[in-house]
């Protein structure tokens, strides 16, 4: 496998680099993330200008990247800054949209990738912990077209959307994989009703409640009741945009640790020269690298034809960073002493965001029990 990235992706992660290093500091960062709109139009669009939301859809449906480095590139370079724009978003709405879509379905990606729409999955629901087919909400045919009932938790600026990625039961029970529909939903449908609020970790999220929103026929995407691969392969990418945003996130909680170690003193030297946090400095660099590692298998797999062999390696890249980003946070905080849990001290900020990322699109625990199923599948 050749580790090197192209010239291409070089370029945009340099030009990323040097926008976010420029443009979107850590004082601008936490002015956009306490914002009652939860990401910067500004910020956004420029993102967009810069390429940042071409690179993760391939030229078929209007990028210029779209493998799996293309959005591992992205998503580190965003993680080194804890970019709060809807990236996520975009990538799994607009990749559920490319694997199923319509042709008049597929049009709408090139208002993603310009950043004039925002989007946004509504997937998980109230007591649902991670599990992809536990779907209560209903969706039933009206006419023409269908109405929808039930409830999503934790939708990302899901006070803020213009576009969402609903999915609903059009039959089996709450659990089946056969039986979920997908649904593409304006953030303004009528009978959708929401609450919104801050994250802990910066931007905002809300809880919707569908009391029967009436869509057209034109709002199913893919086949009625087939959605569960759809989803699956939709939030694969999602994974990988974790698990390479968490991984620039560790990046810089290194980076800033490795530099107070140098220049804060005790008795009259650097605690970098005590051996006790240089062993442990040395352990969490290797942890490091192991995520790195899972993230760079992630990417090369993810292209592949391959299901069992993708989802594992997404899984496992999951599971890892989880593990991994929690302990790279505690232990960062811990060998800055108490100013490092201060809300000045950008390190903080780094270590929400770590400790969060585990929890988006299933934890640890989650992606461990679905790498053992994944391996139960391969040997029957």
């Amino acid at each position: 496998m050749n580790f090197e990235h192209t010239e291409d992706r070089r370029m945009l992660a340099d030009s990323l680099d040097r926008f976010i290093a420029e443009q979107y500091g850590f004082n601008e960062r936490d002015r956009i993330a306490r914002s009652d709109e939860g990401f910067d139009a500004a910020r956004w669009s420029q993102l967009a200008e810069i390429g940042a939301l071409g690179a993760l859809f391939p030229e078929d449906v209007g990028g210029f990247g779209g493998a799996g480095f293309d959005v591992a590139v992205v998503f580190e370079s965003l993680g080194k800054g804890l970019v709060v724009e809807p990236f996520l978003g975009a990538l799994i709405v607009g990749r559920a949209i490319a694997q199923a879509g319509s042709a008049a379905q597929k049009e709408r990606i090139a208002s993603l990738i310009d950043g004039s729409t925002v989007a946004t999955l509504a997937h998980e629901e109230p007591g649902s912990h991670y599990e992809p087919t536990q779907v209560a909400t209903r969706a039933e045919r009206s006419g023409d077209g269908w109405v929808l009932k039930g409830a999503k938790a934790v939708v990302q600026l899901g006070d803020r959307a213009g576009l969402l990625l609903v999915s609903a039961r059009t039959g089996g029970a709450v659990g089946d994989a056969q039986g979920i529909s997908l649904f593409l939903m304006p953030g303004d449908t009528p009978g959708l009703a929401w609450r919104g609020y801050r994250k802990v970790d910066g931007g905002r999220a809300a809880e919707l409640a569908l009391d029967a929103v009436k869509l057209g026929a034109d709002a199913l995407l893919g086949a009625e009741g087939e959605g569960a691969a759809v989803l699956e392969h939709a939030t694969g990418w999602g994974l990988l945009a974790l698990a390479a945003e968490s991984l620039g996130a560790m990046e810089v909680a290194k980076r800033d640790t490795l530099e107070y170690l140098r220049t804060r003193k005790q008795f009259g030297v650097p605690i970098g020269s005590f051996q006790a946090l240089q062993h442990r400095m040395a352990d969490l660099l290797l942890e490091i690298e192991q995520a790195r590692s899972a993230v760079i298998n992630a990417a090369a797999a993810i292209d592949g034809g391959d299901r069992i062999a993708r989802e594992k390696a997404l899984a496992a890249a999951k599971y890892s960073v989880g593990r991994i980003g929690t302990r790279v946070a505690e232990e960062c905080i811990q060998l800055h002493g108490g100013i490092g849990m201060t809300w000045e001290l950008p390190l903080s900020h780094y270590a929400k965001r770590l400790v969060m990322i585990d929890h988006q699109l299933g934890d640890e625990d989650h992606h461990l029990a679905r790498y053992i199923a994944l391996g139960k599948e391969t040997s029957q």
